[in-house]
């Protein structure tokens, strides 16, 4: 049993924790991690057409208007299409719809078109206009170029295609350089046009890498979490077929002699069929004890277990407390109700912290005969509805009727915005508490590792 300083400082933990849980209430925490990436990576992919649209009207400002329009047009269209290809092409990398082709073609026949238009508005500037109408014709056809191979290769298959992107980008810039400027500053506009094509161009791909591969380790995420319902369901099936597998061998055996036997007007049958009578008795016994969970389980092991599997899952997740002293009954009940709730937070729900809590809850001296209470809390974010426990399903409802043999009681319901909590107690007397020992190597190690 634990001491005064052991309660106080889980209490002031479990409320750090319980704050840290409920905290990521809004929009943004209520998304898990995969959902997360792909939200900004959108919003960064968004701003790129913004952030050209802006630079480039400001680079114009110096062109008169006249001249600067019909660039301005073309970048307008640019910046809307750009807009639109990127939300299609992060939702074709996401796999909810057909690479959107005619987008893409669109697109950069509009960049390059501008970047045409940029450059006739060049070659018809007035004799020895200031330089400043140089650097922003210049400027804005570099933009151009360089946000249609940045933006155009969200929507291409292969670095091969990027490739080729960023060589077509290039060599239009140095041949508008090799046109209009001399040889020394063409080169330095087919640099720069590399420089910046190619540098948006590898932006993007890591970035759809990166989404790509956040996708994949969500999804083995779910997987992980589906794996480890299954090895439960697994389990569930060994245990009936531990149970049923020998009785019913037996019972058909028996039952295929009794046959034989009363065939042949043999009074052994009679034996033969009370044996069988016996055995099916015995068999829906076990079977009761097996459905109902009336068979010890190790609650070390399953705290253990539960941190592993949560972990596994990408769920961060505390366990405080252990279970030493508390009887065996009252450890299995509460084994139980770890199995199920780790079982639910993987299932129902996009958890990102999880933490369990295990206390041992005196009498207090003014409550003598009133024995202590052992309270097992479970509590997890990313619950974005989170209903009354009250009225849940079966899992819920059998882990009542387990702890009412232990007359212990449960109570499960919301603890805040996208939080649950499920709380369960059972009634320890104080004397059981003392004497209690631990149940085996397999807790005492299990103990060690979760301190």
């Amino acid at each position: 049993m634990t001491g005064t300083g052991d309660h106080e400082d889980a209490a002031t933990y479990g409320a750090t924790a319980q704050a840290a849980i409920r905290r990521p209430g809004r929009w943004w925490g209520r998304k898990g991690t995969a959902a997360k990436v792909e939200s900004y990576t959108r919003i960064s992919f968004h701003l790129f057409p913004v952030a050209q649209l802006v630079t480039a009207l400001l680079s114009l400002t110096p062109v008169p208007a006249r001249s600067a329009l019909p660039v301005a047009g073309a970048l307008l269209v640019h910046v809307v299409l750009g807009l639109r290809l990127t939300g299609q092409a992060l939702d074709w990398v996401a796999g909810r719809r057909a690479r959107p082709r005619r987008l893409l073609f669109a697109y950069m026949a509009c960049g390059f078109a501008g970047a045409a238009i940029a450059a006739l508005v060049l070659v018809k500037l007035p004799d020895d206009p200031p330089a400043t109408y140089y650097t922003a014709c210049v400027g804005t056809y570099v933009l151009f170029l360089a946000f249609s191979c940045g933006l155009g290769v969200l929507a291409l298959r292969t670095h091969r295609q990027s490739l080729v992107a960023v060589a077509v980008a290039t060599f239009g810039g140095w041949l508008l350089g090799s046109a209009l400027l001399p040889a020394p500053a063409a080169a330095a506009l087919a640099l720069s046009t590399l420089l910046s094509a190619g540098g948006l161009t590898l932006a993007s791909r890591f970035s759809i890498w990166l989404l790509q591969a956040v996708y994949e380790l969500d999804e083995a995420r779910h997987t992980r979490a589906r794996l480890a319902v299954a090895e439960e369901r697994l389990r569930f099936g060994r245990d009936l077929h531990d149970v049923l597998g020998r009785n019913l061998s037996v019972i058909a055996l028996k039952s295929e002699l009794a046959v034989q036997l009363a065939r042949r007007e043999r009074p052994e049958a009679v034996e033969q069929m009370a044996e069988v009578q016996r055995i099916a008795q015995e068999s829906q016994r076990e079977v009761r004890e097996v459905v109902r969970g009336y068979r010890e389980a190790d609650l070390y092991t399953e705290l253990l277990g539960a941190r592993g599997v949560l972990s596994a899952a990408g769920i961060t997740c505390t366990v405080t407390g252990t279970p030493t002293g508390l009887p065996r009954p009252v450890q299995a009940a509460l084994a139980w109700v770890v199995r199920e709730a780790v079982t639910n937070v993987l299932r129902h729900s996009n958890a990102a912290h999880c933490r369990i809590a295990l206390t041992v809850v005196p009498a207090g001296p003014r409550a003598e005969g009133r024995p202590a209470v052992a309270e097992l809390t479970v509590e997890n974010d990313g619950v974005p509805s989170a209903s009354d426990g009250s009225t849940g399903g079966h899992g819920l409802a059998g882990l009542r009727e387990r702890l009412a043999a232990e007359q212990g009681t449960l109570e499960a319901g919301p603890a805040g915005k996208s939080a649950f909590r499920l709380v369960a107690r059972v009634p320890v007397p104080a004397d059981e508490v003392a004497e209690a020992g631990v149940p085996g190597e397999t807790a005492e190690r299990a103990r060690q590792e979760l301190e």
